[in-house]
């Protein structure tokens, strides 16, 4: 088969443990074995590197730091701690894209067809709670991989800004933990499919691929996923929590792309093969936590019984493609988009998302994204 083909069932399979994208029986059948489980180990397989050259050879990375230096916020006094949140209030606010893009009138002859507002505000609360969990797991997740970057990338440069990071995502974990606690009053466990995905991340032997999983895949999601929710919410902490987020998590991708890119430049077609696989597989794992099935399971509603229609959600999917605004375009100036006969491309043209392609890349518009910059194109809208 040539590469540029259309990805074949057995690709899927070999790949994503399925033959069709949207199987819905085979996304659901990963679920969190132990719901109450609190500590999870995981095999780090990877060398702590020396470098004893501490000459400055990347001064873009340099300067990253420095951004990351003079850009430091207190997670404690920066933040109005005691405001009040009237969840069913904010929510109800909120309620079309706290709802995730879902059309309420498109369920009425379904197993939900019966809620009325109640029940609806009831699923925008769950859902805030379980997105906002997701972000805080997600957090402890870059916490750990960006440690894991800090001994493993061989460059001097890298180590110094990945050490910021490092700071960065504790305060992340910090913030969002906190707002979750007391704010609104607990979370989700980490969903099952978010979790196979940190596991695989650190598991990867490869400085690079905790790079490329984590810095562009994962951090590039969630920036967009940030702007999103920014952009929606009109309550106080929150907004200024993510922006302060933001402007961490913008220098955190365009890391990862300005790293990369030197790296894959000078990698073979069979080298940068493996890349390409690893990155449709990381968005393939963050499109299938989306579905959210733990809210709807809470709800006490079957996930197999509404999720066909949600999958077929025109709004929800306009949604669920923004969130990919920004892995798209920083996949494209890496040169893993079309590296062996255009097989990224591919992938994602299947999944919906390559219309981004030619949107900026976060290594050059990271600073858009500084405290006290204008509002940047992810908050405002492209």
């Amino acid at each position: 088969m040539s590469l540029a083909e259309k990805p074949t069932s057995s690709d899927n399979e070999s790949m994503i443990d399925r033959a069709d994208l949207n199987d819905l029986e085979a996304i659901l059948a990963v679920t969190n074995a132990d719901p109450d489980e609190v500590e999870h180990a995981v095999k780090d397989n990877a060398d702590a590197i020396f470098t004893w050259d501490y000459s400055l050879q990347r001064p873009q990375l340099r300067k990253l730091y420095e951004k990351a230096k003079t850009g430091q916020w207190n997670g404690t006094t920066d933040l109005d701690w005691d405001t009040d949140v009237d969840i069913e209030k904010v929510v109800s606010s909120d309620q079309v894209a706290t709802a995730a893009g879902i059309d309420p009138n498109l369920y009425d002859d379904t197993v939900i067809g019966h809620w009325g507002e109640k029940e609806w505000l009831d699923y925008g609360i769950q859902n805030r709670k379980w997105t906002l969990s997701q972000f805080l797991h997600g957090e402890q997740g870059a916490l750990l991989c960006t440690a894991k970057i800090t001994e493993t990338v061989p460059w001097y440069d890298a180590k110094l800004y990945a050490s910021t990071q490092v700071v960065d995502e504790a305060r992340h974990v910090e913030v969002f933990g906190r707002y979750l606690d007391e704010k609104m009053g607990g979370g989700y466990q980490v969903n099952a499919h978010l979790r196979m995905l940190l596991d695989d991340i650190i598991n990867d032997s490869r400085w690079d691929m905790t790079y490329l999983g984590m810095q562009v895949m994962v951090e590039g999601l969630a920036l967009a996923a940030f702007g999103f929710m920014h952009q929606m919410t009109d309550e106080p902490l929150l907004k200024k929590l993510l922006r302060y987020v933001m402007s961490d998590e913008a220098r955190h991708v365009a890391f990862g792309v300005l790293s990369l890119k030197e790296v894959y430049a000078e990698m073979s077609d069979a080298e940068l093969r493996d890349r390409q696989e690893f990155a449709y597989e990381a968005a393939v794992r963050m499109r299938d936590r989306f579905l959210s099935q733990e809210v709807w399971e809470r709800m006490g509603v079957a996930p197999k019984d509404v999720l066909p229609i949600v999958l077929r959600d025109p709004t929800r999917d306009l949604f669920q493609q923004m969130l990919f605004s920004k892995i798209v375009p920083n996949c494209k100036k890496l040169g893993i988009l079309d590296r062996n006969d255009k097989w990224l491309r591919r992938r994602f043209e299947e999944m919906g998302v390559i219309q981004f392609e030619d949107w900026e890349t976060t290594d050059e518009e990271f600073a858009n994204f500084e405290l006290g910059a204008e509002a940047p194109a992810a908050i405002k809208g492209h």
